[in-house]
């Protein structure tokens, strides 16, 4: 029996191409499969729904404006409807490190929705009755890529599929994260402990006191990101080629803008200037500059947990980090801040992302930046990774972290830096010799007041120093 071939022949402008006999995409796409053999990475699920909404909304609004008729209009919208439900991801192979302007990507979408809509088109076709001979197929780049360039099409899907991210994933789970860190300032607000700099003692602090300060980061971190995002919403969509609407008609990048933002209930707006959302992607750098910020906030917080945590004996210990899985291969009982070690790995591809989305940003020349889909496929990874680690920070750590109250209460009583407020009865050089005293004897610093004399000498009465040293005072010196 003869094999059946695996392949079939399709072509396009510069002749015939193999192309798998099963696979919905055509000449264009298995040629940038052939020529991108590079990281194995492709297109995010959201940025390929993303490129589905934009044929949806392309393929109505040209058939509003007269462009498409009906018939072409239905089959489209139903095959790219298939294509945002997620249905044929499998069907967009082509690495991420490909032409700068993402046209091989976009004309993936075009051919994997060209021949769904055919297949649409041909079924309604038959269903009606009409004559074989006359049916026309959907044709990818008339029909579906119609009044459309790669030059708008990508770089607007790249928008989309960011703000859908922020808007669905990234500011929920950050706001999420503060939430959890404010209840624990509340908890932790009577709870006094040492206070650090330089990772030496300093006068003492109550543990919500630092909270509250990892608390109000994240807050600050979600309104970066809302500062940022309406530049975000802007769609250069309609520019086509070079910004200027060759090929539109009038009021299609109106409509067709239109008609996504009410698809996908997000902020979409046309940009101001078709020349500067094609020839640049600034908001895309500052997007990726807001996330870089939130991710050098989560390793400060992340780190200060780690530490506090250390131990349980060789450590400080001054809280409990959630017990979640075995530490060692080898050594029983050793738990280890695994989440907070995964938020500061988050952290570093968060800015290792940005480093490459900042030069990819820089190399617009003249009427089109053409490092597209590595910025996008470092954008979108960056608001999905950073997203998910805050959540799972809050509710794997942070919601299940206790204080050793009485851990908390002896460091910050040990702590040479109490003798701070002795200043202003024995002076700063006299509290010195005492911190130092203290330090060497390896007393507190009341026995050491003591054992100087100042006490007996009349420098400091009794109550008074009962009166400096009380270290929960201390946290709040404007109320003493």
């Amino acid at each position: 029996m003869p094999v059946e071939p695996e392949y079939r022949i399709e072509h396009d402008t510069m002749g015939e191409v193999k192309v798998p006999k099963n696979a919905l995409y055509a000449a264009q796409t298995q040629r940038a499969v052939e020529n991108f053999p590079i990281s194995g990475r492709t297109l995010t699920d959201n940025h390929i729904a993303a490129l589905g909404q934009i044929k949806r909304a392309a393929a109505i609004a040209n058939c509003e404006l007269g462009v498409i008729d009906e018939a072409n209009r239905d089959a489209i919208v139903t095959a790219a409807e298939e294509v945002i439900a997620g249905k044929h991801n499998d069907q967009f192979p082509i690495d991420i490190f490909q032409t700068g302007s993402g046209t091989s990507s976009n004309m993936n979408t075009n051919e994997v929705i060209a021949t769904l809509s055919t297949r649409n088109k041909k079924k309604a076709w038959e269903e009606a009755g009409k004559d074989p001979d006359d049916f026309q197929p959907v044709h990818p780049n008339d029909h579906v890529n119609a009044s459309q360039s790669s030059n708008d099409v990508f770089p607007s899907s790249i928008h989309i599929a960011a703000v859908e991210a922020v808007t669905t994933s990234l500011l929920p789970k950050l706001d999420k994260l503060a939430v959890s860190l404010e209840k624990k300032a509340e908890e932790f607000k009577d709870v006094v402990k040492a206070g650090r700099t330089h990772l030496m003692d300093a006068t003492p602090i109550m543990l919500g006191q630092e909270f509250s300060g990892y608390a109000q980061q994240i807050r600050n971190g979600i309104d970066r990101v809302n500062a940022a995002f309406p530049r975000l919403c802007e769609l250069p969509l309609g520019g086509t080629a070079v910004g200027t609407g060759i090929n539109t008609p009038t009021g299609f990048s109106q409509r067709v803008i239109e008609l996504i933002a009410e698809h996908t209930q997000l902020p979409l707006k046309e940009a101001p200037n078709h020349f500067e959302a094609q020839a640049a992607q600034d908001s895309l750098v500052e997007m990726s500059g807001m996330l870089r910020t939130i991710a050098v906030s989560e390793v400060k917080i992340a780190n200060d947990l780690r530490w506090m945590g250390s131990g349980p004996r060789a450590g400080i210990g001054e809280i409990a980090l959630p017990d979640l899985q075995p530490g060692s291969s080898i050594m029983p009982g050793k738990v280890n801040p695994v989440v907070p070690e995964a938020t500061v790995q988050v952290a570093a591809q968060v800015i290792g992302n940005d480093a490459a989305i900042s030069f990819a940003g820089a190399q617009g020349n003249f009427d089109l930046l053409v490092m597209l889909p590595v910025m996008a496929i470092n954008l979108l990874e960056s608001i999905t990774i950073l997203g998910n680690v805050s959540e799972i920070l809050a509710d794997r750590t942070i919601d299940g972290i206790t204080a050793n109250v009485e851990r908390c209460l002896e460091l910050a009583e040990s702590s040479p830096s109490v003798v701070t407020p002795l200043n202003r009865y024995i002076g700063y050089e006299d509290a010195a010799k005492v911190a130092k005293h203290s330090v060497k004897e390896n007393i507190t610093i009341r026995e050491a007041v003591h054992d100087l004399g100042y006490v007996e000498r009349g420098d400091i009465s009794e109550t008074d120093l009962d009166e400096a040293l009380n270290v929960a005072d201390m946290t709040h010196p404007q109320e003493s």
